[in-house]
């Protein structure tokens, strides 16, 4: 059972951080700031250039918009945290806040999940189904999936919530990390935690497992496809799917390192989870921007229209 008998409920927790080298933490914190200050405004001039142009009403470019957003608010729940660390003694993050951002954490990352597998769903249909298109990838069918990728990821991040807030912690109350995961929690637990990690491998890596053997089974069907088509229609394919892929990788790799190995440290974890949670978020949309001639065009007349403006 998960009681705590005669010691202290810690309602704070002390985050060490990716280095306590006052240096390093001055480097990374300019590097953070650059990263965020050129790629945070691109994506939201995707969802600008997207929501403004008629001619990217297409489902692709609703749910990349949708993919955008997503990513911005993911990108706001450990970084700003983590920014502000680098310039504190302290560096605590209160127990409230702490369950705050791991429910954010994981409520957005299965959403983006989500996404992906119905943005993999609009693809297959567009290449293989392009006489149903129109009918089985609707503008009311989009808003049922993207409305069914928040829910998905409410769900998941209140059951991560609720294993989180059972955990008995009587200190210490440091976490080895520059963000609150459950992971960390656990090692705090005074408690005998196997049936929470269990519960929190079947939560977090069988899902990622199987949702990364999906996508990658529609790829790979999508790229068989590729031999019966016409050399215009395979080099239009590759230009879509491609990005998608890449994708997929650079989001599922981390995550899977990271959740699916249970019962065990994870060598290396802060710097995996400084991709997972800070760089490639933020990049997802710009690998399917830039190979995009339609949308860069809509994106390069749309700076062009304001700086025109603002000259005026």
């Amino acid at each position: 059972e998960m009681e705590c008998e005669n010691c202290t409920v810690v309602t704070e927790f002390v985050l060490l951080g990716l280095s306590q080298n006052h240096e390093v933490q001055m480097i990374l914190f300019f590097f953070f700031l650059l990263f965020y200050m050129i790629i945070l405004p691109s994506n939201v001039l995707i969802i600008l250039t997207i929501w403004g142009n008629s001619r990217l009403g297409a489902p692709m470019y609703f749910f990349l918009a949708n993919l955008a957003y997503l990513d911005i608010c993911y990108c706001s729940v450990t970084p700003p945290k983590m920014l502000a660390n680098f310039f504190s003694n302290s560096k605590t993050i209160s127990y409230s806040a702490c369950m705050a951002q791991l429910f954010f954490l994981h409520f957005l990352g299965a959403a983006e999940t989500f996404l992906l597998i119905f943005m993999a769903y609009d693809r297959y249909v567009a290449i293989c189904k392009p006489l149903h298109y129109t009918r089985l990838v609707s503008r009311g069918v989009c808003c049922v999936l993207v409305g069914a990728t928040w829910g998905g990821g409410f769900i998941h991040g209140i059951i991560l919530f609720a294993l989180s807030i059972r955990l008995p912690l009587c200190g210490p109350n440091i976490l080895d990390n520059f963000f609150c995961d459950i992971h960390q929690l656990v090692k705090l637990a005074c408690a005998n935690t196997y049936i929470v990690e269990f519960l929190l491998f079947l939560s977090n890596g069988v899902v990622i497992v199987l949702c990364f053997t999906l996508l990658l089974i529609s790829y790979i069907v999508l790229l068989l496809k590729l031999r019966t088509q016409s050399f215009k229609a395979k080099n239009k394919v590759v230009s879509t799917c491609v990005p998608h892929i890449i994708v997929v990788f650079v989001t599922f790799g981390p995550a899977m390192y990271i959740y699916g190995l249970p019962f065990q440290d994870i060598p290396k974890e802060k710097v995996v989870a400084v991709f997972h949670t800070v760089i490639f978020p933020l990049t997802n949309p710009m690998i399917y921007t830039l190979c995009n001639k339609e949308i860069k065009g809509s994106m390069w007349k749309l700076v062009s229209k304001y700086i025109l403006w603002c000259g005026k």
